[in-house]
């Protein structure tokens, strides 16, 4: 039985953390080869190691998705390995610091946004013509439940992740005709690193901030990095052929719904 990313070359950005590791290991048991990118170099070489280890190709890359130059390397580094890229998980992110908007550091909010969305931006700007050249290919961004609501606190977080899906739209709109589509999800709350960083700043203890959170979704509790790799997965797929341009929620029914607790 031929795997869903049988013979599939694939960029994973942000590969080193809890979502961007999980959906490695969905890609590479599904038969693709990985190009895991990330600027944590000890945890990255970690997340190939034991991809490689348990028999899938998978190379590690260094690097600042926020820099132009570098952005081109790992670009070149994915066409150098496999020769063509299939597929692009845009993942990379950052938290940042919480603060109301009218006291947020300005150096935090450039910081932020230069991760966030300048990142996003020039993995597009550099992997979709590849796409484009080859007449074929799938993208998907990291947004956020955050795209779609206000979190107090995280105004530059909130800012980029609004600004995804409009790159997401507006990519989409542009190179669906060459072949190439353009999706992004929107995870809600998702047990990871960066959820644990956020919830200690917010709440008296990481294991209330889950409880609390996780009340906000109707299963009634927080996701895990696998359930958002999954539909990543499928995005990235032929059997998503006619999906794009749009935005997946995976927050366990938040923004969908209205809780209703009789």
């Amino acid at each position: 039985m031929t795997k869903r990313h049988e013979g599939n070359s694939i960029i994973v950005t942000g590969a080193a953390g809890a979502i961007g590791f999980a959906t490695c290991e969905i890609l590479a048991r599904e038969g693709a080869e990985l190009l895991l990118v990330d600027i944590d170099r000890d945890g990255l070489r970690d997340c190939a190691r034991r991809l490689v280890d348990a028999g899938h190709h998978a190379i590690a890359h260094h690097a600042d998705v926020s820099d132009e130059d570098a952005t081109k390397g790992y670009v070149k580094a994915a066409m150098d390995a496999f020769g063509k890229i299939d597929g692009f998980f845009n993942n990379a992110g950052i938290e940042g610091k919480l603060a109301p908007t009218h006291e947020y550091p300005v150096d935090e909010f450039d910081r932020v946004l230069r991760v966030n969305l300048r990142g996003m931006f020039l993995g597009l700007r550099y992997v979709i013509p590849h796409m484009v050249a080859a007449g074929k290919g799938a993208v998907v961004n990291t947004a956020s439940i955050g795209s779609e609501r206000g979190l107090a606190g995280a105004c530059a977080y909130n800012a980029a992740k609004h600004g995804a899906v409009g790159l997401t739209r507006t990519a989409a709109s542009e190179v669906a005709q060459k072949g190439v589509r353009v999706n992004c999800v929107m995870p809600g709350v998702i047990e990871t690193p960066l959820l644990v960083g956020m919830l200690e700043q917010m709440f008296d203890s990481v294991e209330a901030g889950m409880e609390k959170l996780g009340q906000t979704a109707t299963l009634n509790r927080v996701g895990q990095p696998r359930e958002v790799g999954d539909v990543v997965s499928f995005l990235l797929s032929e059997e998503a052929s006619y999906v794009n341009g749009a935005k997946w929620e995976i927050d366990g029914g938040a923004l969908a719904t209205i809780r209703n607790d009789i």
